[in-house]
């Protein structure tokens, strides 16, 4: 992979284009690192210029994925230093049909930190992915670049929000409502004044008390629910019925995929049942996203809150997840598109990004007649080709 692929045109011809709504057959050409054309097939001519043609007959045109939640860093840790899980590579994020990532601490912020995870974020945008991050971990107070969430919004290019803030787990801080509120509208503040979006990203554990805090936000002050984002809400059916709830009062939620919960074991709603339960109570597909939680740490407790047993998440559950609702005929492609892209562009305002269109970035799965992945191109450079992963971290082998 070199500097120059995202200045050189590339000519995706013949492709069934996913916007994510469904264009037909087009014809999408990119340059710049940008998408310029999406036309009828045939109608595009480019002369004069080094192109790139991509025969994508019989093939689906897709945006690329937004994981808005990964600990690209590495998380974990509960069980002690070995138990740190390890970093994220490029090969893993591109395999996983990603092109956009939020990256994020969690319950270790003193071993990781804001100045490691900003580098590491930009050391992948250099390899070819797109890049935002959080400031601050599980705790409140929240570790910031310059002193508060509010001057990390507005001089921090990268930040776009607060986050993983623990909420209703025993390894949160224990905020209270006030430092609840208090920190949501310093992101309200910051997002306005710096033009994002400002979202307090919120992880959500087991504790009874669930979304409380969310809903006393809609009661007690004037900030939108749109401000704050609730994840890991398909935790338990308990917890995701609370989250149904919050999306009828405006709000939006982000589930987490992962290895197929054991039912008898495991209290986890898959992802599949969240789909058919969403239907089932008229929540319509733009309301919640999913993200994949990658190489953080699923940690088991008893109920003493010992650890008893701990795995790593994996961000190819991701397309996994996305692969099985639309094979088994739970969602439409266009439809389980949009918590898996275009959602989180809108949420998180990142105006360039999670569609096939004019202006956006070239950011595009091409995906064969069994939605595997074929092709990914990430900021107009092809980072996958033939199912195979061509991009390559600095230090892989």
């Amino acid at each position: 992979m070199n500097g120059r692929e995202n200045a050189m045109i590339t000519l995706i011809r013949n492709g069934q284009v996913f916007a994510p709504e469904p264009l037909g057959i087009r014809d999408v050409v990119t340059a710049g690192g940008r998408i310029v054309a999406v036309r009828g097939f045939g109608s595009v001519r480019v002369e004069g210029a080094d192109v790139t043609t991509i025969d994508a007959s019989g093939k689906c045109v897709v945006p690329g994925f937004i994981d808005t939640h990964v600990h690209i860093l590495g998380g974990g840790g509960e069980g002690g230093p070995a138990t740190r899980a390890p970093e994220i590579r490029v090969e893993d994020i591109v395999s996983s049909g990603v092109t956009t990532l939020v990256g994020c601490l969690g319950t270790d912020g003193i071993t990781r930190h804001m100045e490691s995870l900003l580098a590491k974020a930009r050391g992948l945008e250099t390899e070819g992915i797109s890049t935002f991050i959080y400031s601050g971990s599980y705790e409140v107070p929240v570790r910031t670049f310059t002193g508060s969430v509010r001057r990390d919004l507005i001089l921090i290019d990268k930040v776009i929000g607060a986050g993983e803030i623990a909420i209703s787990d025993h390894r949160s801080s224990q905020p209270t409502f006030e430092e609840f509120a208090r920190l949501a509208a310093e992101c309200r503040v910051g997002g306005m004044l710096g033009g994002k979006a400002g979202v307090l990203h919120c992880h959500l554990g087991d504790g009874p008390r669930r979304l409380e805090y969310f809903f006393r936000l809609l009661r007690e002050t004037e900030i939108p629910p749109t401000q704050v984002m609730p994840t890991h809400v398909n935790r338990n059916r308990e917890l995701f019925e609370e989250g149904i709830r919050w999306i009828k009062a405006g709000g939006f939620i982000d589930l987490t995929t992962g290895p197929d919960p054991d039912p008898v074991k495991e209290p986890d709603v898959s992802i599949e049942d969240c789909v058919r339960l969403f239907q089932e109570n008229g929540v319509p597909a733009d309301r919640w996203t999913v993200s994949s939680d990658s190489n953080g740490s699923f940690p088991v407790f008893d109920k003493s809150g010992r650890l008893v047993a701990l795995t790593i998440a994996s961000q190819r559950d991701l397309f996994r997840k996305f692969r099985d609702v639309v094979r088994k005929g739970l969602l439409k492609l266009e439809d389980a598109l949009r918590p898996f892209a275009s959602n989180a562009a809108d949420f998180y305002k990142l105006s360039r990004k999670g569609r096939i269109a004019e202006g956006r970035d070239a950011d595009i799965l091409i995906l064969n007649e069994n939605l595997e992945l074929d092709t990914v191109i990430a900021g107009g450079r092809r980072m996958m080709e033939g199912g195979k992963v061509i991009a390559r971290g600095t230090f892989s082998a």
